[in-house]
């Protein structure tokens, strides 16, 4: 029986798209024409949200270069040593102002004790979007990406993720973007497999050339 806080293995990915497969035909092609979608991780914990919320609203390769460069200036990369290291520090990584304002409260909660991110790996979602959502800067985008990725909890599913909209548009060839609400709507079909339906979608959005989450 598949347990929701429990983390994606091989067998289960693979357990999902046959499951997902038999329900969807589209789902199905996708698979028939491109084969099995890459399990794409974040680390857990500070570092895993630090990526994250580094990836808001930028393309994936300005997001990693940032994290390179903040990896090598805040060695070892913990909340501890990160709080230690003021703005202009932070700004020759490349951070905004903005993401410095959201990496500084996401360690400050840590440190603080105010969030703690091991007992929260195995917190049923509510629990663990209730407490994320309120550190400023972590939106539901940033909570479902860290489920999905992070956690790797299968039923995760990032529906205001840009990737997943364009790649449900071009899969159905609808003349304008469905809305995170109405791809709830749609990926209802694909419970208790969400996450791995999503990795199936990034997959035929990234195989048409676009670039990887």
């Amino acid at each position: 029986m598949l347990l929701q806080n429990q983390p994606l293995t091989e067998e289960t990915i693979a357990l999902g798209i046959q499951e997902l497969v038999s329900r969807d035909d589209d789902l199905a092609q996708i698979i028939q024409t491109y084969g099995y979608p890459p399990n794409w991780i974040r680390e857990k914990g500070f570092i895993g949200l630090i990526r994250i919320i580094l990836g808001q609203q930028v393309s994936v390769a300005s997001a990693n270069a940032i994290f390179n460069r903040l990896q090598i200036l805040v060695n070892p990369l913990t909340p501890e040593n990160f709080i230690t290291f003021d703005d202009s520090q932070l700004q020759t990584a490349g951070l905004s102002r903005q993401k410095i304002v959201y990496t500084r409260a996401l360690a400050a909660a840590i440190t603080s004790k105010q969030l703690d991110l091991d007992k929260l790996e195995l917190a049923d979602e509510p629990i663990l979007r209730t407490e994320l959502t309120k550190i400023k800067g972590i939106g539901n985008w940033t909570v479902d990406i860290y489920l999905m990725m992070s956690l790797q909890r299968p039923d995760a599913f990032p529906a205001s993720d840009l990737g997943v909209i364009l790649a449900y548009q071009k899969l159905k060839d609808l003349p304008t973007r469905p809305t995170p609400s109405q791809l709830e709507v749609i990926a209802e079909k694909w419970r208790p497999w969400r996450a791995i339906a999503t990795r199936i979608l990034w997959h035929y959005y990234l195989s048409k050339g676009s670039k990887a989450p």
